[in-house]
């Protein structure tokens, strides 16, 4: 049976709940099918038996040896085993089998079969992420295809909260799964997240065909306080525990909107920490839209990730990176209307630590996608141009994470030059070998000093002219002779058509430069 709330993306759906039985067996993520971390890195396979007892692994003709814990960590009594790897280089697919011997000499053997070792990464955030391929343009093409690709294997968890961490998940809807129609094409808004999918299978497609193992964990609605560790939190002067929503209730009045019955921490707690035993390569979040309006998000994302890097790292005893990459998707669009401003455009600006772009230094190892041109306006704030996302999140993410030669995001500002009086100023791009204009506009000056919090109080400036990597914008009349206080690009909500900015690459069409601002 399945229950769908939809308001602001979110989706509470009715799956079925893990039973532990105390047995001898894997923890309930490791499973036939999956994908473990390739060398150079060391996977770890791990779970639950008696307590105190011999575990012998055996893969490739290796064989691992080593005991349980003595102490028990859930209530039926059940005990960690956890063997970590030799790097393991070829793909395999392997056989995994686990050989538990009790005291009285009783053997109990597990196994897992068509294991493969490649990159695993995770793909969390709110509704954007879990917006299923299913949803998406070209949705049918798409799940046809996606048999094609053997060797990308995908798995969902369940949406259930935990007031505490938890060892493992409280439920998966989604076992690992072969990509196959089957496995890509599930229900809506259930499996398989469009933006995960597609950013796995487009860098599966050009590292030459090596595995990729996609972990979805998402939940619509939901801000990013609910998917960080209280020490996180603490460390951005936030000591509640509980979401109100009251931002999002303010700026999306006209939707049916819900709040899920979650506290701070809670999906932390429930659907990243139990994945913090498992070595990854990477992750991938697409969230922010239930923060519009915060002006803590910029120090609540950067603490987000660093403590998903150091909970990472000390888990698998310093296997997974402690800077491992972690990319993002700029939000994308609202409103059809324009005009409106809102929370959107200075959330995006704190997505990039208060920077304009990334990778920068607040926060290393990061990258994102730009997405504010992507408008779909029949789907409002869930675009269905997940495509476009995909392939800019791709070429940060193989550009970043991997170290390739690949072009991967529009113009960045390098400075802007201005004086006190003149009717022009110019701005120079930096970060591509060529400017694109597609129209002279999105960007607004303003030169009335302090009153210029007041956005009506900011006015277009029109492209004049380009010359190679800078751009000439005339100063408005009424500005000219004043003191500028300010320039802005692209600070709209929805600020242009689709694919309609004023500014991309001139060698890659599909790569706008990022919405900006700066104060004189």
């Amino acid at each position: 049976m399945e229950m769908r709330v939809v308001g602001f993306g979110l989706l509470v759906l009715f799956t079925f709940v893990i039973q532990c039985n105390g047995v001898f067996r894997f923890a309930n993520y490791i499973q036939s099918h999956m994908v473990l971390q390739r060398a150079p890195q060391r996977a770890v396979v791990w779970g639950y038996g008696d307590a105190g007892v011999p575990i012998t692994l055996k893969m490739n003709n290796k064989i691992y040896t080593t005991m349980s814990r003595q102490q028990p960590v859930n209530g039926l009594g059940e005990n960690i085993w956890s063997v970590t790897l030799d790097a393991v280089s070829d793909e395999g697919p392997y056989d995994i089998q686990v050989t538990e011997t009790l005291p009285n000499g009783t053997l109990l053997t597990i196994t897992i079969h068509d294991v493969l070792f490649g990159d695993v990464w995770i793909c969390s955030g709110q509704s954007n992420m879990q917006m299923t391929v299913s949803s998406i343009f070209n949705a049918t093409e798409e799940i046809a295809n996606a048999g094609n690709y053997p060797k990308i294997r995908v798995f969902t968890a369940s949406l259930i909260p935990a007031s505490t961490p938890v060892e493992e998940l409280l439920g998966i809807t989604l076992n690992w799964s072969v990509a196959s129609s089957a496995s890509i094409g599930g229900p809506d808004w259930s499996y398989m997240s469009a933006v995960c999918w597609l950013y796995g299978r487009m860098i599966h497609e050009d590292l030459g065909g090596r595995p990729i193992g996609l972990i979805a964990t998402s939940w619509g609605g939901t801000p990013v306080e609910f998917w960080m560790p209280p020490n996180a939190l603490h460390e951005c002067n936030d000591t509640s525990s509980i979401y109100t929503n009251e931002v999002m209730t303010r700026q999306f009045n006209d939707r049916s909107f819900h709040a899920p019955i979650v506290n701070h921490s809670n999906l932390y707690n429930s659907m990243i920490y139990p994945f913090t035993r498992m070595v990854v390569y990477g992750s991938i979040w697409y969230q922010g839209e239930a923060n519009a309006g915060n002006p803590t998000y910029a120090c609540k994302f950067a603490k987000m990730i660093e403590s998903w890097r150091q909970v990472w790292n000390q888990r698998t005893n310093g296997i997974t990176d402690l800077q491992f990459p972690f990319g993002f998707v700029q939000l994308s669009t609202f409103t059809n209307d324009s005009r409106v401003i809102g929370g959107f455009p200075m959330l995006r600006w704190q997505q990039t630590f208060n920077v304009g772009y990334v990778p920068n230094n607040v926060v290393p190892n990061v990258f994102m996608a730009v997405a504010l041109d992507l408008r779909d306006d029949p789907n409002n704030i869930h675009p269905r141009t997940k495509h476009d996302v995909g392939y800019r999140l791709s070429r940060a993410g193989l550009a970043v994470a991997y170290k390739q030669s690949v072009e991967f995001q529009g113009p960045i500002v390098k400075n802007v030059a201005y004086t006190t009086g003149s009717q022009t100023l110019n701005i120079v791009y930096t970060a591509v070998s060529s400017i694109d204009l597609r129209n002279p506009n999105g960007f607004e000056v303003c030169c009335q000093g302090s009153q210029c919090s007041d956005d009506s109080l900011w006015v277009p400036s029109s492209v004049s002219s380009k010359s190679g990597l800078t751009i000439t914008l005339g100063v408005p009349s009424s500005c000219v002779g004043k003191q500028l206080y300010g320039l802005r690009y692209l600070w709209r909500e929805t600020p242009c058509l689709f694919k309609q900015a004023a500014i991309y690459s001139g060698t890659d069409a599909n790569l706008p430069s990022p919405p900006y601002i700066k104060l004189f």
